[in-house]
């Protein structure tokens, strides 16, 4: 039954072109985020530069390296669950709605590609 409702699922995707193509765009951009990041992010023995803020002193903070790797996983869960959400949308509520939540995940995949990059940028100064 749970199978027989992802294959109806996917074929009602496939016969929206325009759907089809951005989700394919979402997959695309979190593959490409999950390549980057795992040929940009290196191991090493020291603590790094996991994330920042403009609040607090420091300004950044250090974790150990493989917390960088959370972000290809973010990007991952973000694609999956924001195309399952837009075909079930399209599905009950139609077009245009679907579509504004497969742009939005488009923009969370390349803001968290952002931040990555920014983040082994400053990685590789240290």
């Amino acid at each position: 039954m749970f199978k027989d409702t992802i294959v109806s699922s996917l074929k009602e995707l496939l016969t929206n072109r325009y759907l089809t193509t951005l989700a394919g765009i979402v997959l695309l951009l979190a593959i490409g985020l999950v390549f980057y990041i795992a040929f940009s992010v290196q191991p090493r023995d020291i603590q790094q530069v996991t994330h920042g803020t403009i609040y607090g002193v420091t300004h950044l903070y250090v974790d150990h390296w493989y917390y960088l790797l959370s972000f290809a996983a973010f990007g991952i869960l973000v694609a999956v669950l924001h195309i399952a959400l837009a075909i079930k949308v399209y599905i009950t509520k139609g077009h245009p709605l679907a579509l504004f939540l497969g742009w939005m995940a488009v923009g969370i995949i390349l803001f968290a590609w952002v931040t990555a990059v920014r983040l082994i940028t400053i990685l590789s100064a240290v």
